[in-house]
């Protein structure tokens, strides 16, 4: 016989599974642990498509997963909530910022800045599906959330995720027609192609996301509900299904390889070129005015695909929970904290409509 622990809320919040290792960090402060002698081989529970709506469950039993984010530091929990509340203003701050800046100024109108605000949208996104959920789980630990909760966070991960690989592939594709293609640049970046390319970016993703959350979330999941994670992501829901998911893991990593893969060797191509035709410049102000404009961009392709290839591309990797925790945060927060940092910082354009927009514009109105 097996024993289930979970952490008893005064409060009515009923029931949420814990793992017996991490138990104090898990259990709010005011609850009590009990537990429930179970089966070797627990009950799997129903898939969440079998679920029926209609039938009067108790809380204890819709409450299925608890997020562990860093149960193996709880003593610092306090502190990474402050220090992650800080960068999620900060996210929402600087990409607002650049939203701003690239839509009221008339300086910014070149199809680089467009594609840079939706960037900087999608980063907004990203953060409102992680970031609150993240501090909830670290300032109320055991905290349980309802299977259509993981798996809406997970689908608009995984959208966002690829809504920003294909912006970053055409991006750098914008990038090779601006310094390769200087004469007929302005007649094949068109406002009509520009918005065609940016619809695309975002709705490539919901069909490919939509079909991995339903079928992921299809299978059954055993044994305690606890995700070794702070956010609903495939490689800790795989740990707990007790089902074969093979076809799955396969199919995730075509599926990665298309996402992430062929438009990282799509930038690879559009920055040798690039390269090629810089270092044929006869001037040197030439050459250093189109490598600037290339330079924050390729340090947030580096950061972004880095992070995402070491987690997506082997779902059930020999990584512990742990560091693949530490690895996503770069992805997850930190990227978006400081795409609005370089893209900003190292662009004079940027900086000048800065100025323009909120310094010159306050000006006019000051009697």
């Amino acid at each position: 016989m097996a024993k289930d622990w979970w952490c008893l809320d005064p409060k009515p919040h009923g029931l949420a599974p814990a793992v017996p290792m991490q138990l104090s960090a898990l259990c709010p402060q005011g609850s009590s642990l009990v537990f429930s002698s179970a089966a070797s081989n627990p009950e799997p529970m129903t898939p969440l498509w079998a679920a029926r709506p209609w039938t009067n469950h108790s809380r204890a039993h819709e409450l299925e997963f608890v997020l562990l984010g860093f149960a193996h530091v709880p003593s610092l929990r306090p502190m990474l909530a402050v220090l992650f509340l800080a960068a999620f203003l900060l996210t929402l701050l600087g990409n607002t910022l650049i939203v701003l800046l690239t839509s009221l100024d008339p300086g910014l109108r070149a199809p680089m800045y467009l594609f840079l605000r939706q960037l900087a949208l999608v980063e907004i996104c990203f953060s409102l599906d992680v970031a609150p959920r993240l501090l909830v789980t670290l300032l109320r630990p055991g905290r349980g959330m309802y299977p259509i909760s993981c798996a809406l966070q997970l689908f608009f991960v995984l959208s966002c995720v690829i809504s920003e690989s294909l912006l970053l592939t055409v991006m750098a594709w914008d990038r090779f027609l601006a310094i390769c293609r200087p004469l007929h640049y302005g007649t094949i970046m068109s406002l009509r192609l520009c918005h065609l390319l940016a619809t695309t970016c975002w709705l490539a993703g919901v069909p490919v996301s939509l079909v991995f959350t339903i079928w992921l979330f299809n299978f059954p999941f055993c044994g305690s509900q606890g995700i070794r994670h702070y956010l609903c992501d495939i490689p800790p829901l795989l740990s707990l299904v007790c089902a074969d998911t093979r076809v799955f893991e396969a199919s995730a990593i075509v599926a990665t390889m298309l996402i992430m893969i062929v438009p990282v060797s799509l930038i690879v191509t559009s920055y040798t070129r690039i390269l090629v035709a810089v270092l044929r410049m006869p001037s040197a102000s030439g050459r250093h005015k189109a490598l600037s404009t290339c330079a924050s961009h390729l340090v947030v392709v580096i950061l972004f695909y880095c992070t995402t290839g070491i987690i997506h591309l082997r779902p059930k990797s020999s990584y512990s929970p742990e560091s693949k925790q530490v690895v996503s945060l770069s992805y997850t927060m930190l990227t978006p904290m400081l795409n609005p940092l370089i893209y900003s910082l190292r662009n004079k354009e940027v900086k000048a409509a800065l100025v323009r927009v909120f310094i010159q514009r306050r000006g006019t109105f000051t009697p």
